[in-house]
């Protein structure tokens, strides 16, 4: 039985609830699961997009966001839906239903969102839904690591125009995020940087020191792997940009890739698209510096910085 046919038959009205601190990403999860459910009834019907769409009112693009879990979900849509696909079994459908509700409860970033654009959004939520994150950086260090200040400062470069409340607002999203690191069962996170990220004074000298100090803490934590690759290793494999894959615990949810724009996102999600670069990230870590002499390696910048 796979994880979400598990929860489908375990996440029903009146049973116990999670503890929202033990699960902060229950909504895009649920939502992610609901739309996978939801696409392989439509497909086991040999019913189209378009179809489906009609029944509910919307477009074939609404029906990708629905089952893609980009957006929440309407109980009515979801009724309609499943009697288009043939789900006449009252337990089922109930349980569609209840599952529903509970994938449109809000997530902590919501009280952001006239700050953070859509695609972001949906970012936050795979990204504490994770159980690995593995991560390429080229230019800044990972939002999941930075220190306040250093955060002002990256935050301040692509938004020279935003009052002051609303750079201190966006600092707090930063380190918000940084939540999952201490929650019960946090993350595995494998972070590799580019050496440039260590020598580009974000903030000035002493913000930099502070920021590089703190890596070597973050570092120090069992479920974190950081490693540098230097310059003296020349080119590498990551030279087309930073990028991250996230992999999460549901089987019915798949590894995917996201690589952040200037003013969108990328999400790839096709096997061969992610299994290329689960390879870069490979190659990356071998060419890195091994986790200790990184610790190392990062110390000797902080007293030359």
């Amino acid at each position: 039985m796979s994880a979400s046919e598990q929860r489908l038959n375990t996440v029903v009205p009146g049973s116990e609830q999670p503890d929202p601190d033990d699960a902060p990403a229950e909504g895009i999860v649920l939502r992610l699961l609901l739309g996978t459910q939801l696409r392989r009834l439509r497909e086991a019907a040999g019913i189209s997009p378009e179809q489906a769409g009609a029944v509910i009112r919307a477009t074939r693009s609404k029906i990708s966001r629905l089952e893609t879990g980009r957006v929440g979900f309407k109980a009515r849509d979801v009724d309609d839906l499943l009697t288009l696909y043939g789900v006449t079994d009252d337990q089922l459908r109930s349980r569609f239903l209840f599952l529903a509700k509970q994938a449109n409860r809000p997530d902590w970033w919501t009280r952001y969102g006239d700050l953070l654009p859509d695609w972001f959004e949906t970012y936050l939520g795979l990204e504490s839904a994770a159980t690995t994150i593995r991560s390429f950086e080229i230019q800044f260090v990972h939002g999941l690591f930075q220190t306040e200040d250093y955060a002002r400062a990256v935050t301040l470069l692509g938004h020279r125009s935003a009052s002051p409340d609303e750079i201190e607002q966006r600092v707090a999203v930063r380190l918000k995020r940084q939540d999952l690191l201490t929650r019960p069962a946090p993350p595995r996170i494998w972070l590799v940087l580019d050496e440039a990220v260590l020598r580009r004074p974000v903030g000035g000298p002493a913000v930099m020191r502070a920021q590089l100090r703190q890596l070597v803490e973050v570092a120090a934590l069992p479920q974190v792997t950081v490693q540098v690759v230097p310059f003296a290793r020349g080119g590498h494999a990551g030279a087309g940009g930073s990028f991250t894959i996230l992999r999460f615990a549901e089987r019915d949810l798949p590894d995917l890739v996201y690589i952040e724009q200037l003013t969108s996102a990328v999400y790839l999600e096709q096997r061969p698209d992610v299994e290329h670069y689960l390879e870069v990230a490979d190659q990356l870590s071998g060419a890195a510096l091994t986790p200790a002499a990184t610790a190392l390696f990062i110390e000797q910048v902080v007293k030359e910085t």
